[in-house]
């Protein structure tokens, strides 16, 4: 028999950022009552909305940017989730204590309860992408929540390269992973380089939805921003929501600030599972090495 629908509407949100945190913020909740509006259920932001990308330098007033969770910024996203009985997924730079600062996804249920958080577990630190300098690694592991419409799973942009990852997050349950994200172009590399890089991306994430069956959205931001002046990045947007056969259901514009909205069947994950059992035939006497950084 096949399992009855259980149809839920996603919410990404794709916007670009402009130096001013409170604007930022403001835009970012007008887009998140739009998306209710329209239907979503589960509403996810890019990574770090509040701000534009400040990692592109290493300076220490950037620190500044960082908040308390809860704090005001949850605090916003919990009135919106209450008011519209939507999940959100809000991602924030996380001040913990003096020299301990995450980069963090709060996770609110519908009816306004902080569920938990997700702090970033891998780092990266590449030019005009040095993380390492202001973000201390997650300790929080791979998780998932049990929310009103669905299990959900988040890991933060870096992380969405990383298959441990994805599949650590599956096996707590997740039906979605989320992955709010900032990635984009050096602009000086995007004629030789951009599209290779894009479509692995794009690929990597995929490959995700399918070795797990379950669903994958990708919110990103989008423009170019350049708070340390140089070329900066131009942010490639294309914001995704992918099947449980790693199929592409929806994706945003490459240069517009959108909400995507989809509607996905939850009831697929399990069809998904049982005709691809990945998970029953894994080896897991046989992984052992997984946990070495090298085999020599």
């Amino acid at each position: 028999m096949k399992p009855s629908s259980r149809t839920v509407v996603l919410g990404l949100m794709q916007t670009r950022c402009s130096p001013a945190p409170d604007a930022n913020l403001k835009k970012t909740l007008h887009a998140a009552e739009r998306a209710a509006k329209d239907g979503a259920q589960i509403i996810c932001t890019q990574e770090l909305f509040r701000s534009q990308y400040f990692c592109q330098t290493e300076d220490h007033k950037y620190f500044a940017l960082a908040e308390r969770i809860p704090g005001p910024s949850t605090a916003a996203f919990q009135k919106l989730a209450r008011k519209h009985r939507v999940v959100v997924i809000a991602s924030l730079f996380e001040k913990r204590a003096a020299g301990v600062y995450h980069n963090t996804a709060a996770i609110i249920d519908a009816d306004g309860s902080l569920a938990g958080c997700y702090r970033k577990m891998h780092i990266p630190d590449d030019p005009l992408f040095y993380e390492k300098f202001y973000f201390t690694p997650g300790d929080l592991g791979f998780r998932a929540w049990q929310t009103r419409y669905a299990r959900v799973g988040v890991c933060i942009c870096w992380d969405q390269w990383f298959p441990e990852a994805a599949r650590l997050t599956a096996l707590h349950g997740a039906e979605i992973l989320l992955y709010p994200t900032a990635i984009g172009w050096h602009p000086g590399e995007k004629k030789e380089q951009g599209a290779n890089q894009h479509d692995a991306w794009e690929l990597i994430q995929r490959s995700h939805a399918v070795t797990n069956g379950c669903y994958v959205a990708v919110a990103n931001r989008v423009g170019l921003e350049r708070p340390a002046g140089g070329q900066g990045i131009e942010f490639w947007g294309q914001s995704f929501v992918a099947g449980t056969s790693g199929e592409i259901l929806a994706k945003a514009s490459e240069d517009k600030e959108e909400n995507l909205i989809v509607p996905v069947d939850f009831a697929k994950v399990d069809v998904a599972r049982t005709h691809w059992p990945f998970l029953r035939d894994r080896r897991i006497d046989a992984y052992a090495g997984l946990t070495r950084r090298w085999i020599d």
